[in-house]
């Protein structure tokens, strides 16, 4: 009987050490504010700069690569929202593409889901100043600055 006790307690601790280094590291959801500019005829140029907070950090971003499709004009887009399924800081790099709808445009807000290759999602909203024929956000590429 105590050879089972014995084994039992060496396998139970034996698969609780095991599960404890499997888990993933949990995800965090991070607040996200973009200022994004592009102006142009036909061929645009856009660019910007945005802050990530997360965990009460502020980390300064880098925005560029918008493809802006048929561009007419010049705007201004204010962003703000979420970043979630965040492991670490650099996750928010990369270049993000539309999920589902994209951008939606009415009365001069808009409205975005894009996500990056590394799963980072960003639900934005914000207000557009200016006129521009089209915006589109994929394709944009976030970074974080130095």
């Amino acid at each position: 009987m105590k050879t089972i006790t014995r084994r039992s307690l060496i396998v139970s601790g034996a698969a609780l050490a095991t599960g404890g280094l499997l888990t993933s590291a949990d995800a965090a959801t991070g607040s996200i504010t973009l200022h994004i500019v592009a102006a142009g005829f036909i061929f645009g140029v856009s660019g910007g700069s945005g802050v990530l907070t997360l965990g009460g950090q502020q980390f300064p971003l880098s925005i560029g690569g918008i493809s802006a499709g048929a561009t007419i004009g010049a705007s201004g887009t204010d962003l703000v929202g979420t970043a979630s399924h965040i492991h670490q800081p650099a996750d928010i790099e990369g270049i993000y593409s539309a999920v589902g709808a994209g951008l939606s445009v009415a009365g001069g807000r808009s409205a975005a889901q894009l996500s990056n290759a590394r799963g980072v999602i960003l639900r934005l909203r914000g207000r557009q100043v200016g006129f521009m024929f089209s915006l589109d956000l994929s394709g944009m590429q976030i970074s974080l600055r130095s």
